[in-house]
């Protein structure tokens, strides 16, 4: 038993797990507000459901905004800086949020917030290509979705017993909470050291245009706006959905977003030993086929069932799509820091945040409108295009180089 345990070990270097021990204090933070930042913004603040839709979508906007900022910064002057930056940004914008009246105060502080996700994303992601070996990159980065949604997961869980519409200083606890665990993370980041870029790559002159060239890079942009406009950008329209026609609590919605992440948690490192040794971009295509089944049995289970029966549909649907969500880090997000070289690292990621920031941008934007005029016909709609998106991933396995096609297995000691 103790050997078969030790196989889902992502044998990774000790500045890799302190990263992802500040990412875990963070995503908590994130876990407690996100599930109820539209139910916020709607029932505490009285905005309307589509507005609220585009103040949470101005976070993503930010990111495009800002994102083509971000990656000359981390690739000039080092990922951890501009992480840490980032993270003191995303403080202040949601430190902020319990003092607003108006819809353009919380459009402006969302903003801010979204800027310093467009430093934090990039960053963050250049610093764990850098410490981690080549062939471990797949395991970091499926251990960094499981911190993330560990965190996110248990601060689902508390965020859903604090939350309370009829007491709108309970929502005050979960922006101050949120606010300081990024400041946590930047404690934790004064313990890493960043190895940097190579001496002779990083006095290379370096642009955006080598990134927009790369024809491979470039499709696996185009599949990563499908499955966040499609799939993680929904997430948050997941609760009002649910409170407004299947009468869900705060408390059950707390307690599926938890199942969500611990379906994660578990199931994260087995899928991403699983699959090592094995096509990359078919494994890839088996998160969006996952996604459709999760949101068409969310939107059968709400229409046809209530209360108890459609808390139970919800939470079997989103732990679905929690399964769905391992294979997005070891086989997408490891073979984009694969095909990118190092002085240019930080470029393709902030490149590759714009496919999050501008789906996350049109997904909750658009979402809340059709949630607003024809909520049961959003999420048939979110499958048909996942299913797109799965077949978009395996065509695009012709593109791959050969060396990087199928995902790496561990070196043998």
């Amino acid at each position: 038993m103790a050997g078969w345990v030790r196989t889902f070990d992502p044998q990774l270097p000790r500045d890799v797990w302190l990263l992802q021990l500040g990412g875990v204090m963070n995503s908590f933070g994130n876990g407690i507000l996100l599930p109820f930042l539209v139910i916020y913004l709607h029932d505490v603040r009285g905005f309307g459901l589509g507005i609220a839709g585009v103040i949470v979508s101005a976070s993503a906007a930010a990111q495009l905004s800002a994102g083509a900022f971000a990656g000359p910064l981390v690739d000039r002057f080092g990922p951890k800086r501009i992480l840490g930056g980032g993270l003191v940004l995303q403080a202040v914008g949601i430190g902020l949020l319990p003092f607003v009246r108006q819809p353009w105060e919380a459009l402006l502080l969302i903003a801010i917030e979204g800027a310093g996700s467009a430093g934090f994303w990039p960053s963050q992601s250049t610093l764990i290509a850098r410490l981690t070996p080549p062939h471990r990159r797949h395991a970091a980065f499926a251990q960094q979705r499981l911190t993330m949604n560990l965190g996110i997961g248990i601060g689902g869980l508390v965020g859903g017993v604090i939350a309370d519409v009829s007491h709108p200083t309970t929502f005050t606890v979960l922006f101050l909470v949120d606010a300081a665990t990024f400041l946590a993370y930047v404690a934790v980041l004064t313990l890493i050291a960043d190895p940097g870029a190579g001496d002779s790559e990083s006095e290379s002159k370096a642009s955006y245009r080598e990134v927009l060239r790369d024809g491979l890079f470039i499709r696996l942009w185009t599949l990563n706006f499908l499955f966040v406009a499609a799939g993680y950008s929904l997430i948050n329209l997941v609760p009002p959905f649910t409170r407004d026609h299947a009468g869900v609590t705060e408390q059950q919605i707390g307690i599926f977003f938890f199942v969500n992440t611990a379906v994660i948690v578990i199931a994260q490192l087995p899928i991403s030993r699983a699959i090592e040794g094995r096509r990359r971009m078919r494994a890839l295509a088996l998160m969006p086929l996952l996604w459709a089944v999760a949101w068409l049995l969310l939107d059968a289970g709400t229409y046809w069932l209530d209360a108890t029966g459609a808390f139970v549909a919800v939470t079997i649907a989103l732990g679905i799509f929690g399964i769905g969500e391992c294979f997005h880090g070891p086989a997408h997000q490891a073979l984009v820091a694969e095909i990118a070289p190092d002085r240019l690292r930080g470029r393709y990621f902030a490149v590759h945040s714009l496919s999050w920031g501008l789906a996350g941008t049109v997904g909750p934007a658009v979402g809340g409108f059709i949630l607003a005029s024809r909520p049961f016909a959003l999420w048939p709609l979110a499958a048909a295009v996942c299913l797109v998106a799965a077949s978009g991933a395996v065509a695009v396995e012709r593109r791959v180089p050969e060396a990087d096609r199928v995902i790496p297995l561990p070196a043998v000691d």
